[in-house]
């Protein structure tokens, strides 16, 4: 299936790591240039790199985007190396830990403002373009009761943002839809983690998975991708679980 994403450019926050980084290398293996920010250089480097060799154009930048102006001036770097920004895919989250006013501060500042000032950066220029795709990534925590009060109630009100700009901007030519995805695991990740260190919270969480498994990174990058392309242009406010039925069992 042609997917029309050829020559288009994005954005991925958090694009460095397991779903944003599987997300930024499906969008680059479909034609489309890349830009991705995270806090650590390192794997943001090596990311680049594995970008770059699918034949796209990549750039990449360090950033806290918890920080207005750090995620303001690294977008217009993007808008100024690519020359638009087509599509923009929210994939930053402080995860889950804990429910004091630390957590709900982490997850508010990281989630749901970085979420809300990074669309409001883009908005204009997709509007002056007639056309853009965001994607914001959030959780089937936001779906169904599972984990800490900061963190679900965060994702929860992404999805119902991404409603909102869905119907407020359809007249604009941007389509936007939220993906909420079940418990991931790559490596190095939360889950990976949890697995080496024999905790009792991975196998209870496994035994709640009908498919008796984690879910993988590109598992979420196919459905991301499938978001972004013409293949779903009548697709828009919507919230698409991609969990093998998680958020079933959390219920």
């Amino acid at each position: 299936m042609e997917m029309g994403l050829k020559g288009k450019n994005a954005v991925v926050t958090g694009g460095s790591k397991g779903i944003g980084r599987s997300i930024a290398l499906a969008l680059a293996a479909e034609g489309v240039n890349v830009a991705i920010c995270a806090r650590s250089e390192g794997p943001l480097d090596y990311t680049l790199k594995e970008i770059e060799a699918l034949g796209v154009k990549g750039y990449r930048e360090a950033c806290d985007v918890g920080d207005k102006n750090r995620l303001d001036a690294f977008l217009d770097n993007v808008k100024g190396t690519l020359g638009s920004v087509d599509i923009l895919v929210c994939n930053v989250s402080a995860l889950g830990a804990g429910n004091d006013l630390k957590a709900w501060d982490a997850n508010i500042t990281l989630d749901l403002l970085s979420t809300v000032r990074a669309v409001d950066k883009v908005l204009p220029w997709m509007k002056e373009a007639g056309s853009g795709n965001i994607i914001i990534l959030s959780s089937i925590s936001g779906i169904e009761v599972g984990t800490t009060q900061p963190y679900a109630a965060t994702k929860a009100a992404l999805i119902s943002y991404a409603k909102s700009l869905a119907v407020d901007h359809g007249p604009d030519g941007i389509r936007v839809n939220s993906i909420a995805p079940g418990s991931i695991k790559f490596p190095g990740g939360i889950w990976d983690k949890a697995e080496k260190a024999g905790s009792d919270r991975y196998h209870n969480t496994l035994k709640k998975i009908p498919w008796g498994r984690f879910g993988r990174p590109e598992e979420v990058a196919n459905v991301a991708v499938f978001l972004a392309s013409d293949a779903a242009s009548w697709v828009t406010g919507a919230c698409i679980p991609v969990d093998g039925a998680q958020h079933k069992s959390n219920m």
